[in-house]
């Protein structure tokens, strides 16, 4: 698996990732999310640097111009419902990219620490012979992410596969890396310590759907 940690470098992103973490600024749930569409929108843009171009021509008012355009077709599919804000960020790069949506949550069937991943709302376009953008603000276990590309791959056959996510844990990355393809693309904003006792991210942001959209029951 191919590993893009983008937060490596200074630039805007770590502003956005900084603002995302605040405990005072999260308060503000729009504000949450346009920081989220916000870096979605940084994520697609250095992720649309690795896809294959083909030549076009534009016709302007005064003659042609000899440009390139993204290759093949792009599906970007998201993990609801945590998901939904950073899909957005890519739709608005990738505005011509059809799209999926899959739910998938943690079910504690003895309501102690130990979960199960429940796959069940699925929305998804046709994948074969294109490049799949699977998005979620998380990457904590891993768990969700294989869930989701075991269903995903059901489907079809993509060409590409690229998984981005704002915050990893180190456990959750390795995870991926052992129930993936080599083939893969894994596309980090920002890589954090550890997982508590509990799965959670460490230091992270917290529940980021809940941030987004309200506290579930």
């Amino acid at each position: 698996m191919e590993i893009h940690h983008l937060s490596k470098k200074n630039s805007v992103l770590n502003h956005f990732l900084s603002q995302i973490r605040n405990v005072d600024i999260q308060k503000d749930s729009m504000r949450f999310r346009r920081n989220i569409e916000r870096i979605g929108e940084i994520m697609a843009y250095e992720m649309s640097q690795s896809f294959q171009y083909k030549d076009v021509e534009t016709i302007t008012p005064l003659g042609l111009k000899k440009t390139t355009e993204i290759a093949d077709p792009l599906v970007v599919c998201s993990i609801l419902r945590a998901g939904l804000t950073l899909h957005q960020g890519f739709l608005n790069y990738f505005d011509n990219a059809e799209n999926g949506f899959i739910s998938a949550y943690r079910h504690h069937p003895n309501n102690d620490e130990c979960f199960d991943i429940c796959v069940e709302y699925e929305a998804i376009a046709d994948i074969n012979g294109k490049n799949i953008l699977l998005v979620d603000p998380m990457l904590a276990t891993g768990q969700s992410i294989v869930a989701v590309f075991n269903k995903l791959i059901e489907r079809g056959t993509p060409k590409e596969i690229h998984i981005a996510v704002i915050i990893a844990a180190p456990e959750g990355v390795t995870y991926l890396k052992q129930n993936l393809p080599d083939t893969c693309h894994l596309w980090i904003a920002s890589l954090d310590e550890k997982l508590n006792d509990k799965s959670y991210i460490v230091p992270g942001l917290g529940d980021a759907g809940d941030l987004a959209y309200g506290t579930k029951l």
